[in-house]
């Protein structure tokens, strides 16, 4: 195809022993019909990313064009963290969890990682900090399609979760944990590309994900000290159901059927309470003030770049998807000093 005249210079090429010249990656490009970026930039997830998308009722080609999207963010991240002094873990965590384990064991697993990483009382409140801070995933909050609540991304050298920061709280937080599983699961139980967004039900995979995730955010000994939940008529239920929700800072929804995994509740007491009664833990309307963009780490190593001249503010604004004032804007939301005068 290139009129090379052995095998070694190509293997040469590959191995980055040998350049290429300026005509021979024009010939790549027409030859090989691919784009020239995807040879030159460094940002590109070029079919190495595997993601497992969190979704309901979203266009493929809207979601392809949105995982192309994703991917430049994280592969953006993975490229500029080692340059600016903050590699990535050496080694993973994972759970010892497999496709035929017991929804028991997933919840078992769950209360132990609440444990273990000392998440406390009140574990959705810091558990997106936890996931960076201990386990190395970077935690990204977007803006997606509609339709679209979250996703986990594997890379060789990257976890990350991306989580639609305009859900309610408590929906963001199920997600959050519920991806958590499928990256501490990769290896022995692959997810797949799609899955329905939902707390309860899916296949036994996903049951599995909503058992761990709920015992993350719901742990035994927490939920028991607000009520005794079987001696509660309905409407008590219903109040206390409200009420532990927003202490939890979960929804209202995924509280009662982590009781009823539980044994707390009995699955006829579960289903007698209307839905609407539940509806954002009891209110009529919710404030729903959405998280600031990306993350604070995620942010941090952008600003880095940008100060250490790896990545121009143009770009940054470009790859992020936002004006120069607003990428400025989002250093200040973060808390974190802008690199240069924005």
């Amino acid at each position: 195809m290139f009129g090379f005249n052995d095998r070694q210079t190509v293997s040469a090429i590959e191995t980055g022993v040998r350049r290429i010249t300026a005509q021979e990656l024009v010939l790549a490009v027409e030859r090989l019909g691919t784009s020239l970026e995807y040879f030159t930039d460094p940002f590109l997830l070029a079919g190495e990313g595997r993601f497992s998308w969190r979704q309901s009722g979203i266009e493929v080609q809207q979601l392809e064009a949105y995982e192309r999207k994703a991917g430049r963010w994280i592969g953006a991240f993975r490229a500029l963290a080692p340059q600016v002094g903050r590699e990535a873990p050496l080694m993973r965590r994972a759970l010892g969890l497999v496709r035929r384990s017991g929804f028991e064991e997933a919840m078992h697993a769950g209360e132990r990682f609440v444990a273990e990483i000392g998440l406390g009382d009140v574990p959705a409140v810091s558990l997106a900090d936890a996931m960076e801070r201990e386990l190395g995933i970077l935690v990204l909050m977007v803006d997606g399609h509609r339709g679209i609540s979250g996703a986990a991304c594997r890379l060789p050298q990257l976890n990350t979760v991306l989580i639609a920061r305009r859900e309610v709280e408590g929906r963001r937080h199920f997600d959050l944990a519920h991806e958590l599983f499928h990256l501490l699961t990769w290896d022995a139980i692959p997810p797949d590309h799609l899955e329905k967004a939902r707390d309860t039900g899916g296949n036994c995979v996903e049951q599995l994900a909503n058992n761990f995730a709920g015992a993350v955010l719901m742990p035994a000994d927490t939920v028991a000290r607000y009520a005794d939940w079987s001696e509660l008529e309905q409407a008590g239920l219903i109040a206390n159901l409200n009420a532990a929700a927003d202490a939890l800072h979960v929804t209202a929804s995924a509280l009662k059927w982590r009781l009823v995994a539980l044994g707390a509740l009995t699955l006829a007491a579960a289903r007698a309470i209307p839905d609407c009664a539940l509806r954002h833990n009891g209110r009529e309307e919710v404030e729903n003030a959405p998280p600031a963009l990306f993350s604070r780490t995620f942010m941090e190593t952008i600003g880095l770049a940008i100060g250490d001249g790896l990545l121009s503010v143009r770009r940054a604004a470009a790859l992020l998807d936002l004006s120069v004032d607003d990428l400025s804007d989002l250093f200040e939301e973060h808390g974190i000093e802008q690199p240069v005068e924005l």
